[in-house]
């Protein structure tokens, strides 16, 4: 979505959807909101299904009054006119009521961004207000209050969430984000709780380099580039529908040539993302006008130390995420299917790659296809980008699962004769390789 030739009409029905379809807000619940470079407001309209709103349905407010729609604005817009005042900078603002925020909202707490790196630089200040009636003044105050202490997101005691920013996007991937840290936190909890970074452990990644200054022009494209792109962007979809990824974090690569790959672009929303915004690497270099993920650099080196290895997924999942944020060892032996496709999992410590990509790559074996990040990502490797997205999808369900058992009251693994009998049939590489 590019909200510089968007409609505010379009953009609000476009977020309302998202938010809809993915179940963070209910059929009457939420309220979108955008103030344009006139000064006027548009907000989606109250008392209308959600799931279904359309452009037409969003009221424009202008001088107080609402013009050009057949709805009345959302009994929320004394909040969100609160906020514009108070900042500004603001020329959005998000409400709804995604489960694991209420949860936080009805607990009287606000999820610690600490727990990701990602989290913490993407949501900004999270604040927490008091309760107050839905659609009054009062409210109004509150919320505006935290926003003017330059909180970007406010969880609202007993109601839900708030977010902000300069365009509907950024509102929304905050928002996003908060949603998936208060679920990771929530699933932790089972484990004894989620562990937060320290300030040098978050300018760790903050000042994480964007790899491949010098620049090519790369040609006509190959039949093979433009498949590879292709499927790229039809997994990257996947995954986030999914929820495997969020619009902000995620990055999926695969081998094109020798030294050469083709991976997911920096600050591009994953859900839209297109085949011309996958990025190019040959050798040291990126092609003219592309910016390749942050995790290009440890891409590269995976390629260069594993021929096998065709495909690259890093990705933060809230269930396995659970797990890495609490430093709880993820056992594959549920299923054999898990056992097959995921084996081992080491885990690295947090500072690993950045201090030393080399180890994070020497960790990866076919034994050990996929390899854990503390307090960031789960990373998966495979021949094809269908068995690196496979492994990272069969990690998710059984971080799901593990949960679960876990709240049943434990977890059975597979014993170790029916661990050999699965490697034996299966062809499961040894221990050794």
């Amino acid at each position: 979505m590019n909200s510089e030739y968007q409609h505010p009409r379009d953009q609000i029905a476009e977020i309302m959807e998202r938010i809809y379809r993915y179940g963070m807000t209910t059929t009457s619940g939420g309220n979108l909101s955008i103030r344009d470079g006139n000064g006027e407001v548009w907000i989606s309209p109250g008392g209308t299904d959600k799931g279904v709103m359309r452009p037409e349905d969003v009221v424009r407010i202008r001088g107080g009054a609402s013009v050009d729609s057949p709805h009345k604005p959302s009994s929320e817009l004394p909040f969100h006119r609160a906020v514009y005042e108070a900042r500004p900078d603001v020329g959005a603002v998000l409400h709804a009521h995604p489960p694991a925020l209420v949860a936080f909202s009805v607990a009287g707490a606000a999820p610690d961004t600490r727990v990701i790196p990602q989290a913490f630089d993407v949501c900004g200040k999270v604040g927490f207000a008091p309760y107050a009636v839905p659609g009054s003044e009062s409210l109004g105050r509150a919320i505006a209050q935290k926003f003017a202490e330059l909180c970007d997101v406010v969880v609202l005691e007993n109601h839900g969430v708030v977010a902000a920013g300069a365009t509907l996007l950024e509102a929304f991937q905050r928002f996003e984000t908060l949603e998936f840290c208060a679920k990771t936190i929530i699933n932790a909890s089972i484990f004894g709780g989620a562990r937060s970074l320290s300030d040098s452990q978050l300018e760790l990644w903050r000042h994480r380099a964007v790899s491949f200054s010098e620049t090519f022009d790369p040609g006509v494209r190959s039949s093979r580039e433009r498949e590879l792109r292709r499927s790229l962007v039809e997994f990257v979809h996947r995954a986030y529908d999914r929820r495997l990824m969020t619009s902000t974090e995620g990055s999926f690569s695969a081998r094109l040539g020798n030294d050469s790959f083709l991976i997911t672009p920096y600050g591009i929303d994953r859900r839209n993302l297109e085949v011309g915004d996958i990025a190019l690497a040959v050798g040291d270099r990126r092609e003219i006008g592309s910016v390749p993920s942050r995790a290009s650099s440890l891409h590269r080196l995976i390629y260069a130390d594993h021929p096998g290895v065709g495909a690259i997924v890093t990705a933060q999942c809230p269930y396995v995420t659970a797990f890495i944020v609490s430093g709880t060892r993820l056992d594959s032996r549920t299923i054999p299917e898990s056992y097959i496709n995921l084996r081992d999992m080491p885990v690295l410590p947090y500072e690993t790659q950045f201090y030393d990509e080399g180890q994070v790559s020497q960790a990866i074996t076919e034994r050990n296809p996929v390899v854990l990040l503390e307090n960031d990502a789960v990373l998966s490797t495979g021949r094809t980008i269908l068995e690196a997205y496979d492994r990272l999808e069969v990690a998710e369900a059984t971080a799901n699962a593990l949960i679960a058992a876990r709240r049943l009251g434990g977890f059975r693994p597979i014993d170790d004769a029916a661990v050999r009998e699965i490697e034996a049939a299966f062809h499961v590489p040894p221990k050794s390789s």
